[in-house]
């Protein structure tokens, strides 16, 4: 399984009247963490699209428990638990400076081919990066 975590300082704009993070704005977080999880691998997003394969996400399912607040600093925790094939889902928890679990979802993404948007099997460098973390050990 693959774990990585990102922290993130919610600003005045990702906040409504209430002075909570905008319910909206949790699906923004979870693409941080997924991109930043790919970014530490040493691959980006930009650099698969370059080789014509996109990530659409598929469903997105999230779970308010506390609200976030201006000024807070979160750590959103992305992990990818299952060896992916043509579809990936990565789970997120979300949490405050005190450790309080504020939020968790998950999102599942397929592999499209840019040319043909259609589905295709995950690109074999991004395999290769994920590999050390989905041994058979």
């Amino acid at each position: 399984m693959l774990t990585r975590q990102t922290q993130i300082r919610i600003n005045y704009a990702d906040t409504d009247q209430m002075g909570f993070v905008y319910y909206g704005h949790y699906a923004k977080f979870f693409e941080i963490g997924r991109t930043e999880a790919l970014r530490s691998l040493g691959m980006s997003y930009k650099e698969m699209e370059a080789d014509g394969v996109m990530l659409p996400v598929l469903e997105n399912y999230s779970k308010y428990i506390k609200p976030a607040k201006y000024d807070d600093l979160l750590t959103i925790t992305t992990r990818l638990v299952e060896k992916p094939t043509v579809k990936l889902m990565f789970e997120y928890e979300i949490t405050n400076e005190a450790g309080e679990l504020l939020h968790k979802g998950w999102t599942k993404l397929a592999f499209m081919s840019s040319s043909t948007y259609r589905p295709c099997r995950a690109p074999q460098r991004f395999l290769d990066c994920i590999a050390p973390f989905f041994s058979e050990n």
